[in-house]
Parts: C-alpha cells; sequence; structure tokens
C-alpha cells in the first residue's frame, strides 16, 4: 500500500510510520510539524519508501500518484495544547477530516481516524463500550478536542455512508512510550520529566481518578489489524489495566528511581474521574490483546526522556 499518514512526525504516527514501512509499505507523512517533531522521523530519511511533506492539513492539499490509503493522526492531544492552540485542535478534527476525506475519495482509498476516549467525556459507567454515547460538556475547557473528535468521526460516518467511503475509527485511550514530547503537558511525560529531575510529582485532585495506559507498540499492532479489517464502526484500543493516576505516580518513582515527592494541586476542570476501555470488539474481531505491563513499558519510555534530557 501507499499511505498518507497525516500528524505523521508526532508520537504516535512516527511509531505508525515505522510499522508500515516495516511490513514493507510506503508512506507519505503530513505534518506541519506545530507538535509534531522532524526527530521523530530522522532516521526515516533516505528510505526511498519515505517521503515528508511539510503542510497543514487543515489547509486544503493534493498528493500525485497512486494512495491507497489516508490515515489521519494529525492533532494536537494534550490539555495543554487545548489552551495554547485550541483553533488548530478545532481545524485538526473538523477542516483537516473533511480534507483527508476528499483525498480518500479522489484516490478511491481506504480511510482511518485516530479518535479518542475523549468522546466519552467523563464516563457516567465503566468500563466504556463503544456503544456508550458520552457524558461530554460541550463548552469546558476540553470541549476544543472532544468536540472537534465527535465532529471528526461523524463526518467519517458521513463518508462512508453517503459517499462510499472504506472508513475505520479508532479511540483511543491513554497511550505512552518514547517520542512523547517533554513539555506536552499529558501526565506521562509529566511524572517522568518531573520523577527524572527529582522535582515534585504533581498530581491535579486527589489522584483518585483512574486511566489506563498502554504501551505505543500494543496499540499500533491493533491500528495495523483494524487498518486490515473491514470493520466500519468505532473501536476502542487500549488496556484494561486500569490504576489511579496516585498509582501510576508510585509506579514511576519506582521505575525512576527518583527521589520526587506527590504533591497535590486544584483538580482540573472536567477531568474524567475513570477511564477504562472495554476492548470486546478489539478482541473478538481483531483477535488483538495487549501484552506490555505497564513497568515495562515505563522502562522503555524513561530510557527515551532520559536520552533527551
Amino acid at each position: 500500500m501507499r499511505v498518507v499518514l497525516t500528524g505523521g512526525a508526532g508520537f504516535l504516527g512516527s511509531h505508525l510510520a515505522d510499522l508500515l514501512l516495516s511490513k514493507g509499505h510506503e508512506v507519505v507523512a503530513v505534518d506541519s510539524l506545530i507538535t509534531g517533531s522532524e526527530q521523530n522521523i530522522a532516521h526515516l530519511r533516505g528510505n526511498s519508501k519515505f517521503e515528508f511533506v511539510k503542510h497543514d492539513c487543515s489547509l486544503p492539499f493534493s498528493v500525485d500518484g497512486q494512495v491507497d490509503f489516508v490515515a489521519h493522526f494529525a492533532s494536537a492531544a494534550s490539555p495543554d495544547d487545548f489552551k495554547k492552540i485550541p483553533f488548530d485542535v478545532l481545524r485538526a478534527g473538523s477542516y483537516a477530516t473533511d480534507n483527508c476525506l476528499e483525498l480518500a475519495v479522489a484516490k478511491g482509498a481506504k480511510f482511518i481516524l485516530a479518535s479518542t476516549s475523549e468522546v466519552y467525556g467523563d464516563p457516567q459507567f465503566s468500563p466504556q463500550p463503544e456503544s456508550y454515547w458520552g457524558n461530554v460538556n460541550p463548552n469546558g475547557p476540553r470541549s476544543v478536542y472532544d468536540e472537534a473528535k465527535r465532529f471528526a468521526e461523524a463526518t467519517t460516518m458521513a463518508y462512508h455512508r453517503f459517499k462510499d467511503v472504506d472508513s475505520r475509527i479508532i479511540r483511543f485511550f491513554n497511550t505512552y512510550g518514547p517520542r512523547m514530547r517533554l513539555d506536552d503537558g499529558r501526565v506521562v511525560p509529566n511524572f517522568v520529566n518531573q520523577a527524572l529531575r527529582n522535582q515534585p510529582i504533581t498530581i491535579y485532585g486527589d489522584g483518585s481518578q483512574t486511566r489506563s495506559f498502554g504501551y505505543c507498540a500494543d496499540i499500533l499492532d491493533c491500528v495495523y489489524r483494524l487498518m486490515e479489517s473491514d470493520l466500519h464502526d468505532p473501536v476502542n484500543i487500549g488496556t484494561e489495566q486500569e490504576r489511579t493516576i496516585l498509582q501510576f505516580a508510585e509506579a514511576v518513582i519506582k521505575v525512576t528511581g527518583s527521589s520526587s515527592e506527590i504533591i497535590h494541586l486544584d483538580a482540573a476542570i472536567d477531568d474524567p474521574k475513570q477511564r477504562r476501555p472495554d476492548i470486546t470488539r478489539a478482541r473478538n474481531l481483531l483477535g488483538w490483546e495487549p501484552t506490555t505491563q505497564l513497568e515495562e513499558g515505563l522502562e522503555k519510555t524513561v530510557q527515551y526522556f532520559r536520552e533527551l534530557m
């Protein structure tokens, strides 16, 4: 396949590029570098099957030649970014999604959307199955991301139903690993960065809120299986290993050997109290199961940040 991959210089996008190339496919990575980094794809320079195009996909674009798959992975995903670049986040879910789907239509290509567990908002029950419609504040501080992704899913399904696009939708739960940004603002880089500097680890609220942390290699294995499938309804991708944020902070301290203390700050507005995916659909229809334990994935992630710092 020849795959156009938006967000191809980002954390997940660059890992997906590696995976696709390892399977023998060609990749055209499109990235504005607003949150992505050329460092993430520097090792691919000189690869005849890889091409990088610097472009904001919320603006119209075209790609010469054959395109078999369009993978839309472009979007900032950190709560810090929601405050710093809210309009870029909104455009990534709206204009960029439409542009990517129009490219798929023009090329007769398949399409996959990187969505998020944020479409569930602050869920009223757990685990969250794909059939749950969510509990989202449409005008809160996280709404630029939550609603942009919900809009992106609606757009994708409209193109599937009315323009016959062979589409797929992934709902990522918390995913971590090498190539995350040091200044990302999400819990994994925040805690690891603080721990490696022996600074206080800051938890917003009492730390009882839960997350399910999936290692990037496991998660992208599921992405690839979904790309090869004919599933059109959304699919949760994540791990069922649910931990409180306090437990996660303690795990980071243990892996890093840090002397950091844990301190508590005011709870963040609309911060979900519980996140755990129901992965029955991925397990039964894709034959997928995450295999990386948190401590193992954290060790690889910490090593990356050590070298980066």
